[in-house]
């Protein structure tokens, strides 16, 4: 990996959360935002100014994405809503999963077209329980894939003519052909397999080389994959072990964030992961990334 030898894992601040993930940068603010998804928070934090917020919704939340108002678009538990991210007011968009109570949104991501996309799953974790799904300016949603077991990672290819996506408990990558235009995906194609030992594959962000990023729970590390090949590039190892998801801040998106979590580790784990449920940062981590895409939103 092209990680300069003297880059070190910093934690972001003196704050865990108990399932941190979703971190999402801000370049117009150059803040850094992330979700405590069972605690049903959104966090804020400026690096500049040293400030941290945190939004309390009142029900969970899997993932947030930036709209081009400036405030928030989310997958919350009771589906998609704005958020107003200065007061955190919820405004209701649509519930494609409301027959479902025993199901959650998790991860989601917005398109190179500025859609919304987000994927469900059990509260159990039951195999093939939940669904992904796709929201559109106009406010209307669809299914992509169903009998999904644990939806993750999101991210398009630098041509924006290929979807990756994460389905955690295959232990795979899959690619999809992918429609700008029309939004939609065809052609489902495995391009990348992980053995248990190297942890579940989790979020996942993209660089300016077309490279994936990928975070392991229960691996300890951040990996890096060149897509076309299927090969590992590199890894990171991790002070924690359930790597949640990455992305790229900075003003040149040069430091790479880290969401990680705590839930579920017993007592003596804990103790040998304090800093479990940290955000971290590899400032200058020796690679770019590229800017979210952004919800575009009309005025209402």
């Amino acid at each position: 990996m092209n990680t300069p030898a003297n880059s070190k894992i910093e934690t972001v601040l003196n704050y865990s959360c108990l399932l941190g993930e979703g971190p999402v940068w801000d370049a117009k603010q150059k803040t850094i935002s992330w979700v405590d998804i069972v605690n049903g928070q959104i966090h804020e934090f400026s690096p500049t100014k040293q400030t941290h917020k945190i939004l309390e919704l009142g029900e969970m939340i899997g993932s947030i994405a930036l709209c081009t108002d400036g405030n928030y678009i989310g997958a919350l538990e009771n589906g998609f809503a704005f958020i107003n991210r200065q007061s955190g007011e919820i405004k209701r968009i649509a519930d494609p999963e409301s027959h479902l109570p025993k199901n959650r949104f998790n991860e989601g991501k917005c398109d190179p077209a500025g859609r919304f996309w987000a994927g469900t799953m059990a509260l159990s974790e039951e195999s093939g329980a939940g669904n992904l799904y796709v929201l559109n300016d106009q406010l209307i949603y669809s299914k992509k894939i169903d009998g999904v077991s644990i939806s993750n990672g999101l991210a398009w290819s630098l041509d924006q003519n290929s979807l990756y996506y994460i389905d955690t408990p295959t232990m795979e990558v899959v690619r999809f052909d992918f429609d700008k235009e029309s939004g939609s995906i065809s052609g489902k194609k495995t391009i990348i397999r992980m053995e248990e030992k190297q942890g579940y594959p989790d979020g996942m962000t993209l660089d300016k080389e077309g490279n994936l990023w990928i975070a392991h729970w229960d691996g300890w590390q951040i990996s890096q994959w060149d897509p076309i090949s299927g090969k590992q590039i590199g890894q990171i190892r991790m002070p924690v072990a359930r790597i949640t998801s990455c992305t790229f801040g900075g003003e040149h998106y040069q430091d790479l964030y880290i969401t990680s979590a705590k839930k579920g580790l017993s007592e003596s784990e804990l103790r040998k992961q304090p800093l479990a449920g940290s955000l971290f940062v590899i400032k200058n981590c020796g690679c770019e990334g590229i800017p979210p895409f952004e919800f575009i939103r009309h005025s209402l």
